[in-house]
């Protein structure tokens, strides 16, 4: 099982904007920071989902996957399959259709102090665009 770890933040609302990734496979750790463009904090952590599941599907094809996230929106929407906000409608389209290419996917909520490492990542990316 493969556990990703996700967040995205953003410089304004909606301002420059960024995903990280912390992926932990077994023993090994793998970072990721993505530049987003300029988003809203919550579009933000939708694209760190997607950019995780297009990663794991280059590296960790037909391997289990746990993500955390601390964007309760992000894990309700998520999980319920549904949103009425129509700008996260093609976003969660993305996350469903390339979460099925996987055996198990699963998405969990956690508090913040449990995502520093994602959220440095996506700090990263916000600065270093």
């Amino acid at each position: 099982m493969i556990e990703i770890y996700t967040d995205g933040a953003a410089s304004g609302d909606p301002g420059l904007s960024g995903a990280g990734i912390y992926i932990i496979d077994g023993s090994n750790k793998h970072e990721y920071s993505y530049h987003l463009g300029k988003l809203s904090n919550h579009e933000a952590e939708f694209w760190a989902v997607i950019k995780a599941l297009e990663l794991c599907k280059q590296q960790f094809p037909n391997e289990i996957l746990s993500f955390r996230s601390d964007s309760k929106l992000v894990v309700d929407v998520v999980e319920k399959e549904f949103t009425k906000n129509v700008k996260y409608i093609h976003l969660l389209e993305k996350i469903l259709k390339n979460s099925k290419e996987f055996p198990h996917f699963f998405i969990k909520w956690i508090p913040e102090k449990q995502n520093k490492h994602a959220d440095r990542l996506a700090r990263k990316a916000i600065h270093n665009s």
